[in-house]
């Protein structure tokens, strides 16, 4: 596995296929991200606001919207993986694993599925797949997905 990444001059060429990113960074889920950002979505779900109703649940608690969890997953990880990207193409296989509760703390990592050239009409740019993945401070995988971006080459 790679050292953590904070390096702002990833091109396409620099991702190769099989290698592994810790990102530098991690977040603590506060009620902004796990309550204001429901709030803004319009999702009021009482697992996400109800705290007295979670409580007899197999979770005991609140927890996070996965919209959230993804967000701030794939968020952590756009330092080292979308700095020079052009577009967004693909966001797929999501998954949540496990959940994710207020304080919990979370971090991400990333793999270089493939890289490939990009299809005509974009020649300064390559196609690269992540499979990103964050965990809790307990190193439980709470997501995982894949994206797929088009990312410039290197200035000659």
């Amino acid at each position: 596995m790679s050292g953590a990444q904070t390096d702002d001059e990833l091109y396409f060429a620099d991702f190769t296929a099989g290698e592994v990113f810790e990102h530098a960074r991690g977040k603590t889920v506060t009620d902004v991200e796990g309550v204001l950002l429901c709030n803004l979505a319009m999702n009021t779900a009482s697992g996400h606001f109800d705290e007295e109703s979670m409580k007899d649940t197999p979770f005991g608690q609140r927890i996070v919207f996965g919209g959230i969890t993804a967000a701030l997953v794939i968020g952590l990880t756009m330092q080292d993986t979308a700095e020079h990207a052009v577009r967004e193409l693909a966001l797929d296989r999501l998954r949540f694993p496990a959940p994710v509760f207020h304080g919990d703390t979370l971090y991400a990592f990333t793999q270089v599925v493939s890289t490939d050239d990009a299809e005509e009409g974009e020649p300064g740019a390559g196609v690269v797949k992540f499979r990103h993945w964050g965990v809790n401070q307990h190193d439980q995988i709470v997501f995982e997905a894949e994206r797929t971006v088009l990312v410039k080459r290197r200035p000659a």
